[in-house]
């Protein structure tokens, strides 16, 4: 059984996170999508357990997927899960100077591969930081984000 693992901070969960989590799920027999607190990208909108039950609606539909939290090294959850493979998604070439780099650790550390898949021309753009800027002010992330996490940023900002 192939499985790969989606590791990401995922605040919040957009369409272009969706799209990769969908084409993984047509190479694998099983995705594992791993949300995690990133000390690095500051005060997280959502907290993990709210991400948590939000990637569980949002990826629903997608039989062969599932949510799990991790507050480790991602090749230490990849082991622990059974993954061969870390998947994650690019954006622009902006993205896999920094990829890249985390790929080859996470190879020197474990020999788990990573595999990038580009996001599709419509969702390049999408990015969690602008999203959680929008929301804060009120703006439409609806066709950026999927329901339920469009409900759970308007409640935000009310």
């Amino acid at each position: 059984m192939k499985i790969a693992l989606f590791p990401g901070s995922f605040d919040p969960f957009h369409n272009g996170h969706l799209e990769v989590v969908e084409r993984a799920s047509k190479l694998f027999d099983e995705v594992i999508v791993a949300s995690l607190r990133n000390p690095q990208k500051g005060d997280p909108l959502f907290s993990i357990e709210e991400r948590e039950a939000m990637l569980i609606e949002a990826i629903a539909h997608v039989s062969n997927a599932r949510v799990v939290v991790m507050s480790s090294l991602v090749v230490d959850l990849a082991r622990q899960l059974g993954a061969s493979v870390i998947v994650k998604g690019l954006r622009a070439v902006s993205d896999f100077e920094s990829e890249l780099q985390m790929a080859q650790m996470n190879r020197q550390l474990s020999g788990i591969e990573t595999l990038f898949i580009p996001t599709g021309s419509q969702y390049a753009y999408i990015a969690s930081k602008l999203i959680r800027e929008v929301a804060r002010y009120g703006g439409d992330v609806s066709e950026l984000v999927p329901p339920p996490i469009n409900r759970m940023l308007k409640a935000i900002a009310r």
